[in-house]
């Protein structure tokens, strides 16, 4: 199995080469919302408009197309798989540090994060054999799609968008808005800054990575970490919804086409914009709570059969579906392994064995 050695995000494992990690940090957020901020405005300023839909179609990925007539007239929620890859590299796609799902509610006027920690144990699902990795492997083995696909499968929900963002887009993109002001969730020191925990403070672009970057020192490790990624995702989305924002707008537009890739259209942007543009002020966020387990000689995150419940039952609740019993490759390799004398009660780190789920499960 491919990357066995890198270790796991759990907060009392050691730490991974920061080099590697530094190369291939990108994160991901709601594109539709921010990269077509101005859209509202558009029916009254024509060079806006024209503006918008150029940078917004150098995003588009037609590979990964899907029809989108009538799925955004703001009667029905919105679901966007979002993921993270860098971009523009034909050699290798590299794997995705952030995974977060957005889930937009226009009944409630409000948008769900939920986030999928890097190690989470999962099929890759379009794999042309029986194949497990960490869900991070999965833009890297198979782009977008593939992606896509396996967190769909992994809790059950559907998954059809998805937006992928350079980390060096984030950085501009909160420079551009002016900054952004968060009160940290703990105090330390990353990359030359110093963060106190509780005190509002004004960050830009360079500041928020640091913030968000940061894992090491934090007593919840990359679980710890994924709030903080999710605060500044919320945080910038307010932001860069606001009229304030608009003098901007064409260094906004530049950075968007050049570090984005997604496969919404733009009259599915526009759509959004219009319908959603209420849900960008309210928000709430959750992530899987994974179990540390060695498979092989690495570390993985397990999910338990019952948070894979639990997080399928929230998305899908916002969603307006109803409930699914989740049953899947993870479900049936947790079954196969509590049989064998697996506990997920344990406090110790315990070996876990996957069970070739092609001949003998339901897939």
């Amino acid at each position: 199995m491919k990357d066995r050695k890198q270790r796991s995000n759990h907060p009392h494992n050691s730490r991974v080469d920061t080099h590697s990690y530094k190369n291939r940090h990108i994160w991901v957020w709601v594109i539709s919302i921010v990269a077509l901020l101005a859209v509202a405005g558009a029916a009254y300023f024509a060079s806006v408009y024209f503006r918008t839909k150029s940078a917004v179609d150098k995003t588009y990925d037609p590979k990964t197309a899907v029809k989108t007539t009538g799925e955004f007239d703001g009667k029905k929620k919105l679901l966007m798989g979002t993921d993270t890859g860098a971009l523009d590299r034909t050699e290798k796609r590299g794997r995705t540090d952030t995974m977060i799902l957005a889930v937009v509610n226009p009944a409630k006027k409000r948008y769900t994060l939920v986030s999928t920690p890097r190690d989470t144990m999962a099929q890759m699902v379009g794999s042309e054999s029986f194949k497990t990795e960490k869900i991070n492997a999965a833009y890297e083995l198979g782009g977008a799609k593939m992606s896509m696909d396996s967190v769909s499968k992994l809790i059950n929900v559907p998954i059809k968008y998805y937006a992928v963002v350079n980390m060096g887009g984030i950085m501009k993109m909160i420079r551009y808005v002016g900054g952004i002001n968060i009160r940290p969730t703990l105090s330390f020191e990353y990359g030359g800054y110093i963060f106190k925990k509780g005190k509002l403070t004004h960050m830009g672009g360079a500041g928020a990575l640091a913030y968000s970057r940061m894992r090491y020192d934090d007593p919840r490790g990359d679980y710890g970490r994924q709030e903080r990624q999710r605060q500044v995702i919320t945080t910038l989305i307010k932001k860069a919804v606001s009229i304030s924002s608009l003098s901007n707008l064409d260094s906004i537009l530049t950075s968007v086409s050049s570090n984005v890739r997604t496969n919404l259209p733009f009259s599915a942007m526009q759509q959004i914009a219009m319908n959603y543009r209420s849900c960008a002020n309210s928000s709430s966020s959750d992530y899987l709570h994974g179990y540390n387990a060695m498979i092989d000689d690495a570390a993985y995150q397990v999910q338990p059969t019952s948070e894979l419940q639990r997080i399928s039952n929230l998305v899908r609740k916002e969603l307006g579906l109803p409930k699914e019993t989740v049953s899947n490759n993870e479900t049936f390799q947790n079954e196969k392994n509590i049989a064998n004398g697996f506990s997920f009660k344990s406090e110790k780190t315990q070996h876990y064995h996957i069970y070739d789920y092609t001949e003998e499960g339901d897939n």
